[in-house]
This record gives C-alpha cells, sequence and structure tokens, in this order.
C-alpha cells in the first residue's frame, strides 16, 4: 500500500496518515507549495529544505512547452534538473488549457491549443499527458480532464464529466506501460462533477476501476461561494475509500487547510501564499497585513510577533515596507518564506492535533484567533 491512515480523529473527518512515494515518505495532511515551471517563485530548493517541505506540485503543461519534456528527460528527470529531493506531484495541465478559452479546441479525443507564450499549435491527449509526465520523472501523475466553469449547468457538467472519465481510461495502458519500464510513480486521477452530488457520486464509482493509487479532486475553487466548496467535498470524501489518499486541487489558504482537513483531505497545493506575497501580504495567524500600509513604515516590530521563522526574527515591517516600496527583489523572498513558512507549520499543527486527538478544539482555537483584526 502507498498510503497508511495512522491516526483519525473521532469527532471530524480528519485523519493523519503517511504517503509512501519514490522519493522518501510524506506526513498527511500537507501541504504542497506550488512550482508551476520547476521553482516556487522567489523561493529556492534550500529554502524548500530549511522550510521542511517534502512534497511540491509541477505543472506538465507549462514544462511541456518550456523548457520541454526532452531536456528535463535528458537532465535526468525533473528531481535533477530542479534539484529537489522530496516528492514532485504534476498536474496534467488541463485547467491551464481550458483556462485558454479563446486559444483552444477541444474533442473527444484531446485539446488543441495554442501556447501562450509564441502562439504555436500544440496538441495533449489522455495518452500524451502521460507519456510528459513519465519524461518528467515525478512522483504522482494525474490525468488530463475537463473542468467546467462555475456555474455550469449538469448538462454541461455531464458532459465534461463523461468526457474527463473516458480520459481516465485512456491513460491506463500508457500508465502500464512506464510502469513496465521501471517506473514507480503514483496514480492520482482526476475527479469531477462540479457541484452535483448524483454525477460526484458517479465519478467516484468509475474511479474505484482504475488502476488508482489516490484521488486528485478537481473543479473546486472555481468562483463557487465557500459553503457550496465544503458541502460537495463532504459528500465526495463520504463516498471515497478510506486507503486512498486525497488529494485537493488548487486550495490553500490558512482557513482553507483546517477546513478541508476537517473533512477529510490529505494533500492540498495552492499558489496563493507565494502569488499574495509577491503583493506585499503578510500572512500571520491573527489574518492578513499590507506591509505596504502606510503604518508599517516606522513599525519597527517583526511581521508576525508569534512566528519563529528567519524572516520573523531577523527583519521588521518597517524595512519590508521599505524593500517593497522600492521594489527591491529580496523583498518577494522574504514575504514569500515567511507565508509559506506559516502554511507548512499550520498543516504541522494539524497533524499533531490529530495524532492527539484535539484536532477540533485546536480548529476552533485558532479560527478563534484568526477573526482578530490585524494591524495593518
Amino acid at each position: 500500500m502507498s498510503f497508511r491512515v495512522i491516526a483519525q480523529d473521532s469527532a471530524t473527518r480528519a485523519r493523519a496518515g503517511v504517503l509512501h512515494t519514490a522519493h522518501g515518505d510524506l506526513e498527511t495532511p500537507a501541504f504542497m507549495p506550488v512550482a508551476t515551471q520547476a521553482t516556487v517563485k522567489a523561493i529556492s530548493q534550500e529554502d524548500l529544505s530549511a522550510l521542511g517541505a517534502r512534497a511540491i506540485l509541477s505543472n506538465s503543461y507549462h514544462l511541456y512547452l518550456r523548457p520541454g519534456t526532452e531536456i528535463i528527460r535528458k537532465a535526468g528527470g525533473l528531481h535533477r534538473f530542479m534539484g529537489y529531493d522530496g516528492m514532485i506531484l504534476t498536474d496534467s495541465g488541463g485547467f491551464q488549457v481550458f483556462s485558454l478559452t479563446d486559444f483552444r479546441k477541444v474533442d473527444d479525443e484531446g485539446v488543441t491549443f495554442r501556447s501562450h507564450h509564441d502562439g504555436a499549435e500544440h496538441r495533449l491527449t489522455a495518452e500524451s499527458v502521460i507519456n510528459v509526465q513519465r519524461d518528467l520523472g515525478s512522483d504522482c501523475w494525474t490525468t488530463l480532464d475537463e473542468c467546467p466553469p462555475y456555474p455550469a449547468d449538469e448538462a454541461q457538467a455531464a458532459a465534461a464529466l463523461r468526457r474527463t472519465m473516458s480520459w481516465s481510461d485512456r491513460s491506463v495502458p500508457a500508465l502500464r506501460a512506464a510502469r513496465e519500464a521501471g517506473s514507480r510513480a503514483l496514480f492520482f486521477p482526476i475527479l469531477q462533477g462540479s457541484f452535483f452530488p448524483a454525477l460526484r457520486s458517479q465519478a467516484v464509482e468509475h474511479m474505484q476501476t482504475l488502476p488508482w493509487d489516490g484521488v486528485s479532486i478537481g473543479g473546486l475553487s472555481v468562483g463557487e461561494p465557500k459553503d457550496m466548496t465544503w458541502s460537495i467535498l463532504e459528500h465526495i470524501n463520504s463516498l471515497l475509500p478510506p486507503e486512498k489518499p486525497r488529494y485537493l486541487m488548487g486550495m490553500g489558504t490558512p482557513e482553507d487547510l483546517w477546513m478541508a482537513a476537517g473533512l477529510g483531505v490529505d494533500m492540498m497545493d495552492c499558489v496563493w501564499p507565494t502569488r499574495v506575497a509577491r503583493n506585499g501580504m503578510v500572512m500571520t495567524r491573527h489574518g492578513r497585513l499590507n506591509i505596504v500600509n502606510s503604518c508599517n513604515r516606522e513599525d519597527f516590530s517583526p511581521p508576525d510577533i508569534e512566528c519563529d521563522c528567519f524572516v520573523c526574527r531577523s527583519y521588521s515591517r518597517a524595512y519590508l515596507s521599505h524593500l517593497f516600496r522600492t521594489r527591491e527583489l529580496l523583498v518577494y523572498r522574504l514575504l514569500s518564506y515567511h507565508n509559506l513558512h506559516l502554511m507548512l507549520s499550520i498543516a504541522a499543527e494539524i497533524r499533531l492535533a490529530i495524532k492527539a486527538g484535539r484536532f477540533a478544539q485546536a480548529r476552533a482555537a485558532f479560527f478563534a484567533g484568526y477573526r482578530t483584526p490585524v494591524k495593518s
């Protein structure tokens, strides 16, 4: 078995586990920083090691376009190419392709699209997406999928689900061929169905016909209200077998971590912590503050007085505010490092709380403090 549950909270669906991969064990629930183009923006691999980030996400679509999978294959795979020794999960790129509304054409066989770099025409199929990930040498592979927009009617969502399930089926021969050639990658097909419980139930039933090691839960955080997110996620996880790990795609604020873990999610990723850092946002346990606001210009306290990362031990809000105002590149690394430190610390806190049988209490305590207004 690639996944083992080691603790289960009695009051919620939260569970702690261990995912075994070709590049080490990952303790769950886990937050995975996003290295879209083989780098977490503004963060080095040495920073990832210091942060204790044992899993990251990279994007097959972007790496397929640049530098190209042939170069990465010649380098010995993505781990050697970027100098990272932890687990790498690769997103199939379906979401990015489908966001190119005016530059792609979808049919039952795959997707034809034009590169957002140079306009060159490319085609992705269920089989080629697996082969791209094979050449990248990542540890967890996802499948080509069609993510319906929000809102979508049931007919639209059903059509997208049928196509996604067909593409998952067609991925299997390429997966088996890669495994026969020596790949130890785990298979995490993408589960769609929008916000229709019956479609999500159908998707879960289909998932169990595949040689899956875990599931990638897609189609959420696409503009819907949060209560819809948690409602459909609870429905999905109530149907999934407990021995399979659950990866929630593209979600990862502090609030999301606590809520999703409580519903039984094991892995999450999101660009949000580093994206907001590049806009001057500092995440803290009491909310968010904008480092560029005038009140920080002469504030010599740490960005987050409760944080023990090197940024908060060494630098003041005034200094970071100065760096951001003058567009000094150092500020992007410092704020990104701090925000990722908070996310990874919360994930570790969640794991400890589950093992100690106090997840519900720890979550309540977090939200009680997080609602406190922060000086901004």
